[in-house]
């Protein structure tokens, strides 16, 4: 299938000392990336179909402003996310200095009372704990919609939570408590989105080609004893390579002579690159259970506590998934985000694409 680029290509910020520069918005009347992505965008995100491009449009020019901008403020920046009503990246700081050159580049800009850094320490601290966490917390992770912490507990413990809170030493000015009915899960039962097979019995998903290979969840080989791999045709598949869980959820599979990895959705999405789109974008997932489906990025640098244990640093989507969606791969526009873990009715995680690529030295396959 051939699939046209999105967009034409747009100016990428010029970074002087001390200056945010604008960016140009790219031209109008470019073709879609592919014939899927719309459609899905309009039944998930009860979108029209020129909401659905002007939103496209919109995430693409605001992901690379919110890239530029953060890149200069350093301690300074509270978090991004995405203005889905404006259709502008949304930057918050802890300088009031720099409120006006935000805007300067393009952004909208919020003062806040704690930096990403200070958020992230936060998760840190509470990740050092993990162990001493009471089983009804259920995760916690940076929310740059509200510039804290949030620690999801189920119903009628919030006691409980506090007590921990307490006992990390962490700032409780910084954590938002809410309540949740629902425990997540691991979506292990066992080109993205094509089912694989682990042991003839456990199905999972492949995540992104690589150029060995592909990437998918680390619990899909974990908690099966990495066992033989066969593709959805029965065929042999490979071999697996690197892969952690608990504490992370990556895995990588070398592929063997009889497999060519491709670097593109199983519903001819290509994967141009990778990248960290801003809470509030747009993502869509492919998986062999529930196919593709989109929402939006939700917050960032989450850790999720599995019955089977706690994987670290995830971020949260409100994307559709169910078992053996396990793997799966979440890509916005063109750029891959991440790898699907798991999740619950509600919510749905990725380990993201970077971090998985790190740590199996592993490269992305590029359609």
């Amino acid at each position: 299938m051939k699939i046209a680029r999105l967009f034409g290509a747009a100016a990428v910020a010029v970074m002087t000392t001390g200056a945010l520069a604008a960016i140009a918005v790219p031209a109008s009347g470019q073709d879609l990336l592919n014939p899927d992505i719309v459609p899905a965008m309009q039944r998930d995100l009860g979108l029209t179909h020129d909401q659905a491009v002007a939103r496209l449009k919109s995430e693409d020019v605001a992901n690379k402003v919110s890239e530029a901008v953060s890149a200069t403020l350093g301690d300074a920046l509270g978090g991004v996310t995405y203005n889905a009503t404006t259709g502008k990246a949304h930057v918050e700081t802890t300088n009031a200095a720099l409120l006006g050159k935000i805007r300067e580049a393009g952004a909208e800009a919020e003062l806040v009372k704690f930096s990403a850094r200070q958020l992230d320490s936060t998760v840190d601290t509470l990740n050092a704990a993990d162990r001493s966490a009471p089983a009804s917390i259920t995760g916690w992770g940076v929310d740059s919609t509200t510039n804290r912490v949030t620690m999801t507990v189920l119903q009628g413990h919030n006691s409980a939570a506090d007590t921990f809170i307490a006992k990390s030493g962490v700032d409780k000015s910084s954590i938002t408590i809410l309540e949740t009915t629902a425990k997540p899960s691991l979506y292990a039962n066992i080109r993205g989105g094509d089912a694989y097979y682990i042991g003839g019995s456990s199905r999972c998903s492949v995540g992104f080609s690589t150029t060995t290979g592909f990437l998918t969840a680390g619990h899909c080989a974990a908690l099966t004893g990495g066992g033989a791999l066969t593709g959805s045709n029965g065929a042999a598949l490979g071999s697996w390579g690197t892969y952690r869980f608990p504490g992370s959820d990556y895995a990588s599979v070398r592929t063997n002579s009889s497999w060519t990895p491709v670097g593109q959705m199983n519903n001819g999405t290509a994967v141009r690159g990778s990248s960290n789109a801003a809470t509030g974008t747009s993502v869509c997932k492919a998986g062999s259970t529930t196919g593709w489906t989109c929402g939006t990025v939700g917050a960032k640098n989450q850790s999720v506590r599995y019955a089977e244990g706690t994987v670290n640093g995830m971020t949260a989507t409100n994307v559709r998934s169910a078992a053996g969606d396990s793997g799966g791969g979440f890509i916005a526009g063109n750029s891959a985000q991440g790898i699907l873990s798991g999740g619950n009715t509600t919510v749905t995680y990725f380990f993201p694409i970077g971090a998985a690529l790190s740590a199996t030295g592993t490269t992305l396959r590029l359609g």
